[in-house]
């Protein structure tokens, strides 16, 4: 053994889950790391497909049809045993995940950074997984507090652990594709409801009875066979050594005055202009994409009516019963299309930020954006669907390329030091996004809905207002400059920091510590297979669903 891998050998004292024991030693292969990530984004990426469970659990007492109580109040639904629960109040559990994704980010980012992504992940899998399990408790008690708490609650704080585990680990890894590295991983974030929700319904098709809808025990099923790919994820994490980068290369920086050599502390880095405007620029791209989320199936139903069945003259209020059904599973194709480019824009958009910089692949969202929300009710009088779906295509692509491409604007601005926690603070703007984007959205169609104008320009003046906070956000992108260097940590700083680690010492150069760039060998290939067939299952059939569109 040489001297370099010894003093890279973690101790035997240390614990399976310490930091120490994550420091990648000489000859790994570093393209073993993002199917790592995605093993955890895969699962708790299932938050986005949770819908699939509202309308079995809402009949859970009744098996084939409710048990409604109309005038039962939400605080008597939420200890009832005896009436089923609405699915307004099952939709609540959106809202806990992902104020509660931001919020634990927040909160627990600056632990992440000092423990690891092992330690997360490992944390971020007792509570989402564990989570499931309360959550198949409160559903066989019939309490939906229970279910809050357990998936909505604990749930959503394993959310937000695993969904910054592997930004900054990431990030340092592939110092000369930090867009590509960090896109790679993110987009399993959107990809886990393309796997989860049709695992759902075949799940509780399986476990249905004359007496169960068979939603708790898909809870269990799903939360057991999520915390063993979650634990494959955890355990295969590993960080490079303090100060690595690979063999032969140099950074850009000198070039490029956007990306800066130096890091701002964690404690620092809020103080800064240069956070609130990416901070806006996160959260107004993101309220605009997350509005077209939450509207995409009634929107393509309204605004197209009998177009989608060969109807063309047919206003959605003169379809009956079974044809509005039809057309229901038409827009439910959509909704699954616009999450394949959602998952699509975060590996395509990080990867060309690479190329393009970061600031102007935020220019690109802001103006191709703004032209396509002011297009698309040209392209409804049109009647068009091929150039209407192809148009929220490409938006939903820059909003997934907005998640992706953020972690690397951050290490840009802020250094790799502490991007993991700053990211995780920066999500508090996804938590705010997921409050404007739907209320704004919602609001103005009740809005237009009572002021009778009809439903196939009911979404006019939606796409106007989205257009204007995408121009706010070009202007906060506009103003984006490099941090002053008087927020930049010394170079004494920044190495008393790495040595409080087994990892480095501080007078330790920079170097490669024999990791270089790594490729797809035999073992990359068969890790990236068990993550790319799940995948790839989950996109098959949604392109089942989404070719009734046209």
């Amino acid at each position: 053994m040489t001297t370099a891998d010894a003093t890279l050998a973690p101790s035997g004292a240390l614990g399976i889950l310490d930091k120490e024991r994550t420091v990648a030693t000489a000859g790994f292969n570093r393209w073993l790391v993002p199917p790592a990530a995605l093993c955890i984004h895969l699962c708790i990426g299932m938050a986005y497909g949770f819908s699939v469970f509202w309308l079995p659990l809402s009949r859970a007492i009744g098996v084939t049809a409710p048990k409604a109580c109309p005038d039962m109040t939400l605080v008597q639904e939420l200890f009832t045993t005896t009436c089923d629960w609405k699915v307004a109040s099952m939709g609540w559990m959106y809202t806990l995940f992902f104020v509660l994704l931001g919020v634990s980010a927040a909160i627990w980012g600056g632990w992440l950074e000092r423990v690891g992504p092992r330690k997360a992940g490992f944390v971020s899998a007792l509570c989402w997984c564990g989570g499931l399990v309360l959550g198949a408790i409160g559903i066989i008690t019939h309490q939906l507090w229970l279910l809050w708490l357990g998936s909505g609650v604990i749930g959503g704080i394993g959310l937000g652990l695993g969904y910054i585990s592997p930004v900054s680990t990431l990030v340092k890894w592939f110092p000369d594709r930090r867009g590509m590295a960090t896109g790679m991983a993110i987009m399993g974030f959107g990809g886990g409801a393309m796997i989860g929700a049709p695992l759902a319904n075949l799940l509780m098709n399986h476990f249905k009875s004359p007496t169960s809808v068979g939603a708790w025990e898909t809870f269990i099923a799903m939360g057991a066979i999520y915390f063993v790919f979650m634990m494959i994820g955890a355990f295969r994490y590993r960080i490079p050594p303090a100060g690595w980068r690979p063999e032969g290369w140099t950074p850009t920086a000198k070039a490029n005055a956007m990306i800066s050599q130096n890091h701002v502390h964690l404690k620092d880095a809020h103080k800064t202009p240069q956070f609130w405007l990416i901070w806006w620029v996160l959260c107004l791209n993101v309220s605009a994409g997350i509005g077209v989320i939450g509207m995409a199936s009634p929107m393509l139903q309204e605004i197209f009516a009998g177009k989608l069945i060969g109807l063309p003259d047919v206003g959605f209020n003169q379809l009956d019963a079974t044809q509005k059904a039809t057309i229901a599973g038409i827009a439910a194709g959509f909704a699954g299309l616009l999450s394949l480019f959602n998952i699509g824009g975060r590996f395509f958009w990080a990867s060309l930020s690479d190329k393009m910089g970061r600031k102007n692949t935020y220019y690109t969202f802001f103006i191709l954006g703004i032209v396509l929300y002011a297009l698309a009710p040209t392209f409804a009088a049109m009647g068009s669907k091929l150039l209407f779906v192809l148009g929220f295509g490409i938006i939903l692509s820059m909003y997934g390329g907005g998640f992706a491409t953020v972690p690397a604007y951050l290490a840009d601005m802020f250094g790799t030091q502490f991007v993991g926690a700053i990211h995780g603070r920066l999500l508090t703007a996804w938590s705010t996004a997921g409050i404007i984007g739907p209320v704004v959205v919602n609001y103005i169609r009740e809005f237009q809905l009572a002021a009778g104008v009809p439903r196939d320009q009911l979404y006019n003046t939606t796409m106007y207002i989205l257009c204007a906070m995408l121009i706010a956000g070009l202007i906060c992108n506009y103003l984006i400059k490099p941090v002053d260097a008087k927020w930049h940590m010394s170079d004494a700083e920044v190495a008393k920091l790495q040595a409080a680690t087994a990892s480095a010492g501080s007078s330790r150069p920079s170097g490669s510590y024999g990791i270089g760039f790594g490729g797809l060998d035999a073992k990359a290939a068969m890790f990236w297979a068990f993550v790319g067939i799940p995948l790839a299952w989950g996109v098959w059939k949604t392109l089942e669903s989404a070719v009734k569109i046209l």
